[in-house]
């Protein structure tokens, strides 16, 4: 029998509780030996009508210094006690799974060489993609792959949030409070609402794809809190969606990765991606294109991501199947500002004639949109041709600058793929 231990007992680590005994016969079968959950360790105080209250602690030690648990599941989230205790049970030599991207993705190399040092294993599938299956195919199934781009929808919130907007017409604020009612954002939404939570997961994407560090702290990311009605119409209108997107490319030696709004376009797989959903496209030299795609949040989905690291551990039983991070000693990263991009501009003008005039001065060509009300002369809207960012940068300056712009309304990348 393998005794585990779960620590911290909301969403995600209640679920994995929930799988291990509703599932316990097949996952003892798949795992090769029964696995049962010893201890829960939450500092709450839960009623009589929690399921599993039998199980809950909270004396740190009942876990750390009780030799018969050999796995320990940390779904606490943040980076602080998370990373205290994860340390400490690795120190301990036991293996831990983990559903926390913030950690993973701020102190992952220093976990994984700890766990490697110690012959056990740190995994964290369910970190990024909820219950979809990523990382492992990554590191194993698309191993002889050289991994050159990864593109995907990697927070449910924002996604969903984004379709009320496009499908039902709401306002970021009120289709933000629904996905609020729904459970789908917490109280605090920054975190996704702010692209965050993209940007973490991207990073631990990357981290995997080239086998090299990428920290999420040098990843250029933008959210979602300026984008409009107005703005979805003129998507609509270049038969595209906007997305919350996370991309990074290997480009050389180098790997460039952002996070930001984009308008994507029908051919492309991550265009029709509603809701909750979560998407991730990866491109390698030898199996072209993989699309990876389902629920990327939500109580079962995660744990059961969890659970399945649990029986990987178990199956592997004394094998370290963990990952490698190399760190660089310079930065691997490429500038945003010399990456490339097409934008859709849209500016409230004084004079259409003279903004036109100026806009043509900046760009060599561009794509004129129609407005979206017939004879409305103050706002105009163009797509433009594929420039660095730096020379965006620039070219927006100069327009904000103007006498002819009254205001830059916004400006949302065009996906390139």
């Amino acid at each position: 029998m393998i005794n585990v231990a779960v620590i911290g007992y909301g969403v995600v680590g209640s679920g994995v509780v929930e799988i291990i005994k509703k599932n316990s016969a097949s996952i003892s079968k798949k795992a090769g030996k029964e696995i049962k959950v010893k201890k829960v360790l939450d500092i709450r105080d839960f009623d009589d009508t929690c399921p599993d209250k039998e199980l809950l602690t909270k004396n740190a030690q009942d876990v750390f210094d009780d030799e018969s648990i050999s796995i320990v599941i940390e779904t606490i989230g943040g980076a602080k006690i998370a990373y205290e205790y994860t340390k400490r049970a690795l120190e301990a030599g036991k293996h831990v799974v983990t559903s926390n991207k913030e950690l993973v993705a701020s102190h992952g190399p220093e976990l994984l060489k700890l766990a490697k040092k110690n012959n056990i294993n740190y995994l964290f599938e369910a970190s990024v993609g909820g219950g979809i299956p990523i990382i492992r195919p990554l590191n194993r199934c698309l191993a002889a792959n050289e991994i050159y781009s990864i593109i995907g929808i990697l927070n449910g919130t924002t996604n969903y949030i984004l379709s009320q907007m496009k499908r039902e017409g709401k306002d970021f604020e009120v289709a933000l409070k629904e996905a609020q009612k729904n459970g789908y954002a917490e109280a605090d939404p920054t975190a996704d609402i702010q692209g965050h939570d993209a940007c973490r997961k991207i990073a631990i994407l990357s981290s995997i794809a080239y086998n090299e560090f990428v920290d999420y702290r040098d990843i250029y990311t933008e959210g979602i809190t300026k984008l409009t009605l107005n703005d979805m119409k003129y998507a609509e209108s270049l038969n595209s969606s906007i997305k919350l997107i996370a991309i990074s490319e290997k480009i050389g030696d180098k790997i460039v990765a952002r996070v930001s709004p984009a308008i994507v376009g029908k051919d492309s797989p991550l265009c029709n991606v509603e809701d909750v959903f979560n998407a991730i496209v990866v491109k390698g030299d030898a199996i072209g294109e993989a699309m990876f795609y389902g629920r990327g949040a939500g109580k079962l989905p995660t744990a059961s991501a969890v659970v399945a690291d649990i029986i990987e551990i178990v199956k592997h039983w004394g094998s370290c199947g963990g990952y490698d991070w190399n760190v660089s000693e310079s930065s691997n990263m490429m500038d945003i500002m010399e990456s490339k991009a097409k934008y859709l501009v849209r500016l409230k003008v004084e004079s259409e004639g003279e903004a036109s005039e100026l806009v043509n001065s900046l760009y060599d060509q561009v794509e004129w949109l129609k407005p979206l009300k017939v004879n409305d002369k103050n706002e105009v809207a163009f797509v433009t041709d594929s420039f660095s960012e730096k020379e965006h940068f620039e070219k927006f300056e100069a327009l904000r600058k103007s006498k002819a712009i009254r205001e830059v309304v916004n400006t949302i990348r065009m996906l390139e793929e």
